[in-house]
């Protein structure tokens, strides 16, 4: 497996208020900034339209992968579970439920 930690995502009703509070707890700087994405240095804020999606977390660890089909099928024989794809990211479970995604390298 070729994966690496990217970063954690945060789903956000408001991403630029939540990321720029996290920003100066942290005391860092933030990289990017858009109306519905806030990312600093190892946290991306994104905007949701709902609070919460039940059984859904809203924080989750986002890994980069240069093979995503291989490492997608490894992770899976290892114990995730598939929860949903797009043409470029796939969302897995890890064995207690914990959504995690698995994304080409920025």
């Amino acid at each position: 497996m070729g994966l690496r930690w990217h970063g954690t995502a945060v789903n956000a009703m408001d991403p630029a208020r939540l990321g720029r509070w996290w920003a100066e707890v942290l005391r860092v700087g933030v990289l990017y900034e858009r109306p519905d994405v806030v990312v600093l240095p190892g946290l991306t804020f994104v905007r949701v339209d709902d609070d919460v999606v039940p059984g859904r977390s809203r924080v989750h660890l986002e890994l980069d992968s240069d093979d995503i089909a291989a490492d997608v099928e490894k992770l899976l024989d290892m114990g995730a579970r598939h929860v949903s794809s797009t043409s470029v990211e796939a969302v897995l479970a890890d064995p207690e439920g914990n959504e995690f995604r698995v994304r080409p390298p920025r």
